[in-house]
């Protein structure tokens, strides 16, 4: 078992034991179990599936960092939702405002930058919400007419 700790400026999203937790980084999805060598990596945008006996948690995550000194995770992340608190319209809507946003403040770099923060974190839970209607296992990817 391992010792996870999930944390948002805001909360702390989940605390418990687990078996493994499987998070996106930069090199793509790592899954960490028990006895893991220690690492520190930066986490992205994405689903972040815990386990647990036979149970699964689902969330969907914005940019962070993750420590692991192979009895702990601590992961810190600027926003993190459970799939069952996702709203697939909600999310959709979020998305599509956050395209005209981005269109909007082509020419402004900052804006642009968090606009894009915003898409891609709106992203992660549409991928999310998706796996999860789907059942275990991964969701496709969002198409280029998701993007």
């Amino acid at each position: 078992m391992l010792r996870l700790e999930i944390t948002t400026p805001d909360r702390e999203m989940f605390s418990g034991e687990v078996d493994s937790i499987s998070l996106p980084t930069p090199d793509g999805e790592i899954t960490i179990l028990p006895h893991h060598i220690p690492l520190i990596s930066i986490v992205v945008p994405g689903s972040v599936l815990i386990r647990r006996g036979r149970e699964e948690q689902l969330f969907a995550v914005s940019r962070g960092v993750v420590e692991v000194d192979g009895k702990t995770i601590h992961m810190m992340v600027d926003t993190a939702d459970r799939a069952e608190e996702l709203h697939e319209e909600a999310v959709e809507k979020a998305k599509t405002d956050a395209q005209k946003l981005m269109k909007e403040r082509r020419d402004d770099r900052e804006g642009f930058a968090e606009a894009t923060g915003i898409l891609e974190r709106e992203l992660a839970k549409l991928r999310v919400v998706r796996r999860q209607r789907h059942g275990r296992g991964h969701s496709p990817a969002p198409s280029r007419s998701d993007v």
